[in-house]
């Protein structure tokens, strides 16, 4: 197939830009992506491709080998919403920090594998890509969305993307509410049973015996049992430094996972917090980006007036 550039050749790139393609079936997403990709080439600008494997396979059999199209492993991160905005931040870095524009494609699968609290961090995770790249050097990234999947929510998509390309152009989006950016959704209830640990300083050791009771009732053993207990060291400790001196762990296991939460009357002001690479200056936040690469997926929930919650899931063995 040869790529055409499609009509109503896009701007010259200036800050980032967030762009939403919905697309029904394999002929509507090769047209649009690579219609996108075609605009980038002229531009002479890099591109960055994070989609799925079978998206991989579509595109490259439709592109030659192209230097300036880099298609990158995403199978560390495609089902860890927390990830995403640091390896994004890896990805386009080489190529901005030559001041070279990059455009990105990034697909996360939205599958019947998903569960609903995953759902709703990769929709809140759209919304904090336009803050954690707000003030970032030139790049676009398009956003690819299945309308026909199992969880499609174009509505919600829609609200959390400034642009949207339709018919091969790009346009301001009616439906972007900047108004409501970064909000997200109330957890729901915990599942019953569960049980229920008050802890303070010094209370340390009982919080990881409480975890490591339950996860082992529920198969979760060896190195998984580790890095549960490690990351859920370092929430309980910031709750004991930072949220009032002490927390509330409640533990269960609800469809294929554990869930360890964590609630105290600390707040959280920056919703990146974890979520981007600590630097060397960084004071805190190391033990959210420690808890994110650990567990299977990390929720948190913080205002002024309710404090905060962090949820821990492990997936249970097979």
């Amino acid at each position: 197939m040869t790529i055409s550039s499609p009509r109503g050749s896009a701007d010259t790139l200036t800050g980032y830009r967030h762009e939403l393609y919905p697309y029904r079936g394999r002929q509507e997403f090769l047209d649009g992506t690579l219609g996108f990709i075609k605009e980038a080439l002229d531009g002479d600008e890099a591109v960055v491709v994070a989609v799925p494997h079978d998206k991989v396979t579509l595109l490259r059999a439709e592109l030659p080998e192209l230097s300036a199209v880099r298609f990158v492993d995403t199978g560390s991160v495609a089902h860890h919403p927390g990830r995403l905005i640091a390896a994004w931040q890896q990805w386009i870095g080489e190529h901005t920090a030559k001041g070279r524009p990059v455009r990105g494609i990034g697909e996360s699968p939205w599958d019947a594998a998903r569960s609903r609290a995953e759902v709703r961090e990769l929709q809140y995770y759209e919304w904090l890509l336009n803050k954690a790249f707000a003030r970032s050097p030139a790049w676009w990234l398009l956003c690819p969305y299945d309308a026909d999947a199992v969880y499609a929510d174009l509505k919600a998509m829609a609200r959390c993307h400034p642009e949207v390309r339709r018919d091969g152009r790009s346009q301001a989006s009616d439906a972007y509410d900047a108004a409501a950016a970064y909000q997200f959704e109330p957890l729901d209830d915990p599942c019953n049973p569960y049980e229920e640990t008050r802890y303070a300083a010094g209370d340390l050791a009982a919080v990881r015996g409480r975890i490591a009771e339950c996860a082992r009732r529920h198969g979760i053993g060896g190195s998984r049992l580790r890095e549960l207990t490690l990351a859920a060291t370092e929430i309980a400790g910031n709750s004991i430094k930072h949220g009032g001196g002490h927390g509330v762990l409640r533990t269960w296991a609800e469809e294929d996972r554990m869930i360890c939460e964590f609630h105290d009357r600390g707040y959280l002001d920056d919703p990146l917090v974890g979520r981007t690479g600590p630097d060397a200056t960084q004071v805190g936040g190391r033990g959210l980006w420690l808890a994110h690469h650990l567990c299977d997926l990390v929720e948190i929930r913080s205002t002024r007036e309710e404090g905060t919650t962090v949820r821990l899931h492990t997936a249970l063995p097979d």
